[in-house]
C-alpha cells in the first residue's frame, strides 16, 4: 500500500525571488508545529531577462528544486499542501510556462498571488507567533523583488500595501559588479524611496504600536548584526544605528567578495547590499528608529489557513467580492438571479462528475461579478468587466482563480470562440455554459422560473436542455436566446440539444 501521510501534517512551500523555501509542520493541540524546514537559493528572480522572461536556466533551478521537495511530499494529499508564488513569477511574461511544469513536478498546485494577497499571508503568519493583543502593528517584509507593508490592529489587516522594490532586484540595478561605494548606496536608497514614497503617504495617517520585520532581508540583517555585535539593540531588534554600522564595514570592504563578516551565508552575499539599502531607505523614510524581526512568514500564514486555525479565507474572499460589486455599482439583485440559476445549472450538468470543490464557488462568484464592467461602458461591458478582475488585487484569491473567474465574465455572452483557447479544459466548458445559460434565463431582470427545466450532461461534450410543454409560447424571447446560444456552439466540439 502506499505511504500516505496523517491528515495532521501540513506543508507549505514560499518561492520567493530568491530562495524557495518548504516548511513542514504538524497540527498538535490547536498548535502549529515545525517538523522540518527546507531553504534552497535558487535565485529566481535573477534568471528574469530584459524583456521579463524567465530563462531557462533559472526556470530549470527552481524545477529542480521543486523536484527535490516532491520527494519529500510523497504520501500527502492537496488539502494538506500550498504552494505559493510571488513578485517573480508575477512579473514574468512566461510564468504559465514554468507554472505548467513546475505543478507536474511538484505534484501540487502553485498560486501565483497578487501583492496584496502576498501581504496579508505575511501578516497572517507573523501575528501566529505574537500575542493575541489589540495592539496596533506595522508589519514589513522586504523580499527579493517587493516589499509588503501591512498595517494591522491585532491579527486583523487593515492596510495592505506590495511595492516592486526587493534585495534581489535592487542589488541587480545598482551592486551587479560587487563594488561597495558611497555614490551607489546613495543612488540605490535614493531609488527606494522613491518607488516607497507612496507607502509613507498611504500609512501617515495611522499610527502603530510597534513595528516589524519579517523574514528574508529583515532576518538575515538581525542575524548578521547580532553575530557580529553590530547593534546595541535587545536580541531580534535592528536598530538605525546597527545599520549604519553594517554600511560602514561593507563600504570599508569595497568589494563584495571582500565582506568577512560572521554568519553571512553565499546565497546571501550577492544579495545583501541592496537589501540593506532598501531597508535603510525605509527608516529613513518612515522616521524608524529600531524595527523587531519577527518569527512568521508567508508560509507561516499558509500553514495557519491549511490548519483552518482563522477559518476566514472563505469568508475574505466572500468579502472580496462584496466589495468588488460595491466598488463597481453591481445591481446585488441580478446578480444574485444569475449566481442562483448558474449554480442549478451546474450542479444539474455536472452530477456524477468528480470535480475539485472551489469549481461551483468560482462560477458563483463569477456569476455575482459578471457585470462589473458596466460602471465602464455598457457596451462590450463582458471584456470591461473580465479586464477589471484580470487586474484587480483581490484579497484572498490566487491569480489563477482569478484569471479563471475573468474568463467566464469575458464568456458570459457573444461568440464562444474567443475563449477557444481555452475550451479543451472541460471543466472550464461547464461554467462557461452555466453562467451563459443563467445570463438568458435571467435576462429580463426577474426571477426566472426554471425549476421544471431539465439539465443534463448526455456525453462527454453534448448536453440536453429539457424545456416544458408549451415554455417556448411563455417565453419567446428566452426560447429566441437559446436557440441563438445553441448555434453559438455549433462552431466548437460541443452541442447543445433543445427539446
Amino acid at each position: 500500500m502506499p505511504h500516505r501521510t496523517p491528515p495532521s501534517t501540513l506543508a507549505a512551500i514560499d518561492m520567493g525571488s530568491n530562495s524557495f523555501r518548504l516548511e513542514l509542520s504538524e497540527l498538535d493541540g490547536g498548535h502549529i508545529r515545525r517538523l522540518q524546514y527546507l531553504k534552497e537559493p535558487v535565485r529566481l528572480g535573477a534568471g528574469l531577462d530584459a524583456d521579463r522572461n524567465l530563462t531557462r536556466e533559472a526556470m530549470e533551478a527552481g524545477w529542480a528544486c521543486l523536484g527535490r521537495f516532491a520527494e519529500r511530499l510523497k504520501g500527502f494529499e492537496p488539502p494538506q499542501v500550498r504552494a505559493v508564488a510571488t513578485q517573480t513569477l508575477r512579473e514574468a511574461r512566461n510564468a504559465a510556462v514554468f507554472q505548467r511544469t513546475a505543478e507536474k513536478v511538484l505534484g501540487f498546485p502553485i498560486d501565483i498571488v497578487s501583492g496584496k494577497e502576498e501581504a496579508r499571508l505575511i501578516y497572517q503568519g507573523v501575528c501566529y507567533f505574537l500575542p493575541p493583543v489589540a495592539e496596533r502593528r506595522l508589519v514589513i517584509d522586504i523580499g527579493g523583488r517587493s516589499t509588503e507593508f501591512i498595517y494591522g490592529v491585532g491579527n486583523r489587516p487593515q492596510q495592505l500595501d506590495s511595492y516592486r522594490v526587493g534585495s534581489v532586484s535592487w542589488s541587480g540595478k545598482y551592486f551587479a559588479d560587487g563594488q561597495l561605494r558611497p555614490d551607489i548606496f546613495k543612488q540605490a536608497e535614493v531609488a527606494a524611496a522613491s518607488f516607497l514614497e507612496e507607502a509613507e503617504g498611504v500609512l501617515r495617517e495611522v499610527h502603530w504600536d510597534k513595528v516589524y520585520g519579517s523574514s528574508g532581508t529583515v532576518g538575515a540583517i538581525a542575524d548578521l548584526l547580532a553575530q557580529n555585535q553590530l547593534d546595541v539593540s535587545r536580541p531580534y531588534e535592528v536598530s538605525l544605528e546597527g545599520l549604519l554600522h553594517l554600511k560602514q564595514l561593507m563600504l570599508e570592504a569595497g568589494q563584495m567578495d571582500r565582506l568577512r563578516l560572521a554568519g553571512l551565508k553565499d546565497d546571501r552575499r550577492p544579495v545583501l547590499a541592496g537589501g540593506l539599502a532598501v531597508l535603510l531607505a525605509i527608516f529613513r523614510l518612515f522616521g524608524l528608529k529600531r524595527i523587531e524581526a519577527a518569527e512568521g512568514a508567508l508560509r507561516h500564514g499558509a500553514l495557519v489557513e491549511l490548519a483552518d486555525l482563522d477559518g476566514h479565507r472563505r469568508d475574505l474572499r466572500e468579502q472580496t467580492v462584496a466589495s468588488l460589486m460595491r466598488r463597481f455599482a453591481v445591481e446585488a439583485a441580478q446578480s444574485q438571479r444569475v449566481a442562483q440559476v448558474a449554480q442549478v445549472v451546474f450542479d444539474s450538468l455536472s452530477n456524477g462528475l468528480d470535480l475539485p470543490e472551489d469549481i461551483g464557488q468560482q462560477l458563483v462568484w463569477a456569476a455575482r461579478l459578471h457585470e462589473i464592467g458596466a460602471a465602464v461602458s455598457h457596451e462590450n461591458s463582458h471584456r470591461h468587466g473580465a479586464y477589471i478582475l484580470d487586474n484587480a488585487d483581490a484579497v484572498g484569491f490566487s491569480q489563477a482563480d482569478l484569471h479563471r473567474i475573468s474568463l467566464l465574465v469575458l464568456g458570459q455572452k457573444g461568440k464562444v470562440r474567443k475563449l477557444e483557447a481555452d475550451l479543451g479544459n472541460d471543466e472550464l466548458v461547464l461554467q462557461l455554459i452555466a453562467i451563459r445559460l443563467a445570463v438568458i434565463f435571467a435576462h429580463a431582470r426577474q426571477d426566472p422560473r426554471i425549476m421544471k427545466i431539465g439539465f443534463r450532461l448526455v456525453d462527454r461534450r453534448r448536453i440536453l436542455i429539457q424545456l416544458p410543454e408549451g415554455w417556448p409560447e411563455r417565453h419567446p424571447q428566452s426560447y429566441f436566446l437559446l436557440t441563438q446560444e445553441q448555434k453559438a456552439w455549433e462552431k466548437t466540439d460541443w452541442s447543445l440539444m433543445i427539446l
